[in-house]
């Protein structure tokens, strides 16, 4: 089994559901405690053993590739003011040389079109997928959980959570085979149904484990739901031949592209950190 060593991250989006935050600093930069949303992902990539981090972004996110580079003043400044905690937190969200890529997405064609962009720096290999803005907090990160199960099952795996029936108009919704603990086999895929017409409430989350076949469907790929190359439906294409299951997380799932789901992710993170204890807990009490 071909170890993943590979994570795209599409963050072209125009992030319009954080308006006016968002018209000139990516939501991706927004930051939840003390780090942008971005870190987060990165941090949960490299804890699952990623060598190289595929960002496919789009006109105006140039920042994103500042806050990964080595900014040499600061560094130094820290360094010589003996600031060893906070020259540690900078080392620390820096990749390695060459670790960090980045290719544009130069039209809003979807989430299948942005992923498909990253295909000749991925080549043929498994990779990972990882949608920003759902911060997902647990005790062993998301994408490591997947990846140990992607060893078990092979193929690809989705991260999926039930989700309320009238919710499932909302999100990718799998139609489910066979449960083996956390891994249930996916039968077939439907991209924002109903709830009439959902095949279960099993939805897809931002988290994938993907075989690289994905990108020879993506490529004569017509648009879908909403206009849209739609990553759901080439997904589909490739379930019957390959082993494809969904994935039930353990942890805390954030939609941070929402006001009240950012708002939640830096209570909850704040709430589990033991430097901001016990005084964020006493300030929360003032307002509740």
């Amino acid at each position: 089994m071909r170890q993943v060593r590979k994570v795209v991250f599409p963050v072209a989006g125009l992030g319009t559901r954080m308006l006016p935050a968002t018209k000139v600093l990516p939501k991706e930069m927004l930051p939840v405690v003390d780090r942008p949303i971005i870190q987060y992902a990165l941090e949960e990539a490299a804890a699952a053993g990623a060598e190289q981090f595929i960002f496919v972004t789009g006109r105006g996110k140039t920042i994103m590739e500042d806050h990964f580079d080595r900014a040499y003043e600061l560094f130094d400044t820290l360094a010589r003011k003996a600031k060893t905690k906070e020259l540690e937190a900078l080392e620390r969200s820096v990749p390695g040389a060459g670790a960090v890529v980045y290719t544009r997405q130069q039209e809003p064609k979807g989430l299948g079109h942005a992923v498909w962009c990253a295909r000749h720096i991925v080549g043929d290999e498994p990779f990972a997928v990882v949608l920003v803005d759902d911060l997902i907090h647990a005790e062993k990160p998301c994408l490591v959980q997947m990846v140990e199960a992607q060893r078990e099952s092979g193929g690809n795996v989705l991260a999926v959570m039930e989700v309320p029936t009238e919710h499932t108009s909302r999100y990718g919704i799998i139609a489910p085979g066979e449960t083996r603990g956390r891994l249930t086999e996916v039968k077939g895929m439907v991209e924002k149904p109903q709830p009439e017409a959902a095949p279960s409430r099993l939805a897809v989350i931002g988290r994938y484990v993907l075989m690289p076949e994905i990108f020879e469907i993506l490529d004569g790929q017509k648009p879908g739901a909403g206009g849209e190359i739609q990553l759901t439906d080439a997904m589909a294409q490739l379930i019957g031949r390959q082993p494809f299951h969904g994935y039930r997380f353990e942890g805390r799932r954030f939609d941070c592209g929402d006001k009240l789901g950012y708002l939640e992710a830096i209570v909850a993170l704040a709430s589990a950190r033991a430097d901001l204890q016990p005084g964020f807990g006493e300030m929360l009490k003032r307002y509740i």
